[in-house]
């Protein structure tokens, strides 16, 4: 015997979400799918500092101060905090337009624009926004189906507009908006004072050496994988990968700096949105490089517009499970047996019992009745 279970499978939003994102942990972590060069980050800042606390670490803390591996690996921890905020969070993702939102938007806009001659183009979909006494332009997403709000931007990469949109950073695996870039700007600026400090003890601990034993003999000494030949692969490897990392993040450091102390985004510079032939002034400064940074840095977080993980439906999935048959106890049957060839004894009315007389026209119904039952 087969009963039929019906189970209910929840579905999340993030399942269903469009966009080239990828999420794990049930829609808790958001980043794109393209996470080969974030990997490489990883391996870059892990690999380094494994080295500088596995060699350099235990000569310096002995030498000159055990404060030195100390700070060294609170610098190391904020720095992989940050970055793994900034890879795994939502940077900002506007939700696209619902069916009927798109439809009611695509009436606005013919009613305001009217009907467009055919073989003439159609004018650009826009909206004026008036922010601290300036006009902002609205412009409209045609994947997204929305006017995007002010300072937003749709990402190629991600195929999503993004709040107070920044760009797109393949080091750390996901765009870069209002809700994650404060996080990242804390990254790169813990990042590249992480890389000073390794680089430059890296050079006291050659020069501390070179002091005692000389510096040819210091390279022989240097911790390698082959303790019988010249064992300048490590030191060296420390030196170049700091060397080269040290002036691209206090480059890119610098450059967010400015960006912050002007209330700008990377995406502003590079248009020149507020510079250049537009010469329109930054509504969005406060004219105060303090004011700047408090507003980025420290203002409130707003939450997540997407509710990844909301419900959005529940899908019936039915299962068939056999169970043994339970022997059940045998109703009782009746059965009316008609013989025609052995009439039955007749009664007169007379001599039947009150209860048992019958009329004339009940015995047809009865045989109806049972009749009906062969049947």
């Amino acid at each position: 015997m087969s009963v039929m279970v019906a189970r209910k499978k929840v579905v999340r939003k993030w399942e269903k979400l469009p966009g080239r994102n990828t999420f794990c942990c049930d829609g808790r972590i958001m980043m794109a799918r393209q996470k080969g060069i974030f990997y490489l980050t990883l391996f870059l800042i892990l690999g380094t500092c494994a080295l500088f606390f596995a060699f350099e670490c235990r000569y310096l803390a002995v030498q000159l101060s055990p404060a030195i591996p100390v700070f060294a690996a609170v610098l190391f921890l904020f720095s992989m905090a940050t970055l793994l905020r900034t890879s795994f969070s939502d940077p900002g993702v506007i939700p696209r337009a619902l069916p009927d939102e798109a439809a009611f938007i695509e009436m606005e806009i013919e009613a305001t624009n009217g009907t467009v001659p055919q073989g003439q183009r159609p004018p650009p979909r826009i909206k004026n926004f008036q922010i601290n006494n300036q006009i902002v332009k609205l412009k409209y997403c045609y994947t997204c189906k929305i006017f995007r709000p002010p300072r937003a931007s749709h990402c190629s990469i991600c195929d999503n507009c993004v709040e107070r949109f920044d760009h797109h950073c393949p080091w750390v695996g996901n765009c870069v908006g209002k809700r994650n870039y404060r996080y990242f700007y804390l990254f790169i600026l813990s990042l590249s004072l992480l890389t000073i400090y390794i680089f430059t003890f890296n050079i006291v601990y050659v020069a501390l050496k070179s002091l005692k034993i000389g510096f040819l003999n210091t390279l022989k000494e240097t911790p390698g994988t082959y303790p019988s030949k010249s064992l300048t692969v490590l030191t060296v490897l420390e030196v170049l990968i700091c060397f080269f990392t040290l002036w691209s993040v206090v480059g890119l450091t610098g450059f967010h700096t400015f960006l912050v102390a002007l209330n700008q985004t990377t995406n502003e510079d590079i248009k020149g949105s507020w510079t250049g032939k537009n010469r329109v002034q930054n509504p969005y400064s406060h004219g105060n490089i303090v004011k700047n940074c408090c507003e980025v840095l420290c203002g409130p977080l707003p939450p997540s517009v997407l509710d990844r993980r909301g419900i959005l439906q529940q899908e019936e999935s039915t299962a068939q499970e056999s169970c043994p048959r339970v022997p059940s106890a045998p109703e009782p049957t009746i059965t009316a047996v008609f013989s025609p060839q052995v009439p039955a004894p007749s009664l007169s009315n007379a001599e039947m019992p009150e209860e048992k007389q019958q009329t004339s026209g009940e015995l047809p119904a009865l045989s109806q009745d049972a009749g009906q039952a062969e049947h």
